[in-house]
């Protein structure tokens, strides 16, 4: 039985969260509530959930905010917000979980359930602590591995190769990470800094092009020494960008 407490400052918003569990979720009780920056700080000391579903945006502040004011975080978190670009992606970086307004009900049954299989260590703990440290300038993301999360400088990444549902980065330290998480997400993530999806198969920091070498889709040649192929439609976007 997982023990949830929910922190938002709309009663409705609590309403909402507490109809869905109740109706669709097993083996889970909601132990409180709270509407506030502090009084989900005072109701977390006193009820110890295993579970926060915490809103972003509150009147005295933001769930960030919260969770830095705690000495320790022994609990999960999945973080309910509206939409709000900068937000999710902080939180996108960190690897940890979140569910927009208005909550879709199958969006958070299935997060209690990632909740319900994590396996217990400390990984989660370092996850929050990341996105507290990297929110105001995301120069690093969370690669969670089979081995723990690593916490990588973005500028580090020379490439990432799709593995099927799988996705490898490779580090400019020559180091390998293999990550649970398909391509197309981390280029979603990734869009806005150096990052150009070159092929289906690769998605590349601009940043480490050393050649491009002509061809029907040609391909590039990077400081790692490896070669990535470039598609043919990606080749003309691909050349725009290289030659300013």
């Amino acid at each position: 039985m997982i023990r949830i407490l929910i922190i938002d400052d709309e009663s409705n918003g609590r309403n909402v969260l507490k109809n869905f569990i109740n109706s669709y979720c097993s083996e889970v009780e909601i132990i409180g509530e709270a509407d506030s920056v502090k009084t989900g700080i005072e109701a977390i000391k006193k009820l110890n959930p295993e579970l926060v579903l915490l809103d972003i945006q509150m009147q005295d502040g933001n769930g960030f905010d919260l969770l830095e004011k705690l000495d320790k975080i022994d609990f999960k978190v999945i973080f309910v917000t509206s939409f709000d670009n900068y937000a999710i992606k902080a939180i996108k970086f960190s690897a940890v979980d979140y569910i927009l307004k208005p909550v879709d009900p199958d969006s958070l049954v299935e997060a209690i359930e990632r909740v319900k299989n994590m396996e217990q260590n400390n990984s989660f703990e370092s996850k929050i602590d990341f996105l507290i440290s990297n929110y105001n300038s995301l120069d690093k993301i969370a690669l969670p591995a089979s081995d723990g999360v690593r916490f990588v400088k973005i500028k580090d990444v020379v490439r990432c190769e799709s593995d099927n549902n799988y996705t490898m980065f490779y580090l400019i330290n020559k180091e390998k990470v293999l990550v649970s998480k398909t391509l197309k997400e981390y280029e979603t993530m990734l869009a806005g800094n150096t990052f150009y999806r070159a092929h289906k198969s690769h998605l590349v920091n601009l940043s480490y092009v050393v050649k491009y070498v002509p061809g029907e889709g040609g391909y590039l040649i990077l400081e790692d020494g490896s070669h990535v192929d470039v598609s043919r439609r990606k080749k003309e976007g691909l050349l725009k960008i290289l030659m300013g």
